[in-house]
């Protein structure tokens, strides 16, 4: 039995909580994060491009250019024509145009061309020459640094 309060002469029993309307927002936040560091690592994972085997050389110097345009010559370009401007093909005929269009709203007049290991080199000066007809000021070509034999 309960002890009689000496201040109110109430006895002291059980306290009745009323329920709490509030969130309990941690298992909201771990959740959130769990769901971040998915996404983190997903994301790398979900970038789509085409598959370039670039040439090798001795030495290949790194692109300083913050928001370079890249012109990639695939493999498929003796098929079918195109070329890859960013990330949109278009067709080999139509490249000087849409070059004066893209290089319009840039202020570098800066290109990159990649081209796969197995494209002649015929059909890549055909694509540069269509650049530096388009008012390409400077084209520097993309290769990759050959790495020692382990």
């Amino acid at each position: 039995m309960a002890q009689p309060d000496a201040n109110t002469g109430r006895r002291r029993g059980r306290r009745v909580t009323t329920s709490l309307s509030e969130i309990n927002v941690i298992p909201l936040v771990d959740v959130m994060l769990v769901l971040l560091i998915i996404f983190m690592v997903a994301a790398p994972m979900m970038q789509k491009g085409v598959e370039v085997n670039l040439p090798v050389t001795r030495r290949a110097d790194k692109l300083t250019t913050a928001d370079p345009l890249y012109v990639t010559v695939p493999l498929s370009y003796r098929r079918d024509r195109r070329v890859q401007i960013a990330d949109e093909f278009v067709p080999i005929d139509v490249l000087g145009e849409r070059m004066r269009q893209t290089m319009q709203a840039r202020t570098d007049k800066q290109v990159y061309l990649r081209g796969d290991g197995a494209v002649q080199l015929q059909e890549l000066m055909d694509v540069f020459g269509r650049l530096k007809e388009a008012g390409v000021q400077k084209i520097g070509v993309v290769a990759e640094e050959r790495r020692a034999k382990q």
